[in-house]
């Protein structure tokens, strides 16, 4: 089980994005809930980049950027 949770900046950034843009990242957050390991990671996802952690054994991912890739860091 795993809960997925938007930084503010983060879901302001979702929300600004294009309505296609939107769907894919939706769908990729699907694939986040593979893995063990606690941690900083990155999603390509298209032209854009995930940016999450993943904080617990309940697995709370924070999504804490979503950026086109040359912004993403």
């Amino acid at each position: 089980m795993y809960k997925v949770a938007f930084d503010k900046d983060a879901e302001k950034e979702f929300l600004r994005l294009e309505k296609s843009a939107q769907e894919l990242v939706s769908k990729k957050l699907l694939d986040l809930r593979g893995g063990k390991h606690k941690g900083k990671y990155r999603k390509r996802v298209g032209d854009y980049r995930i940016i999450y952690l993943r904080e617990n054994e309940l697995v709370l991912i924070t999504i804490i950027r979503v950026a086109h890739r040359r912004e993403a860091y």
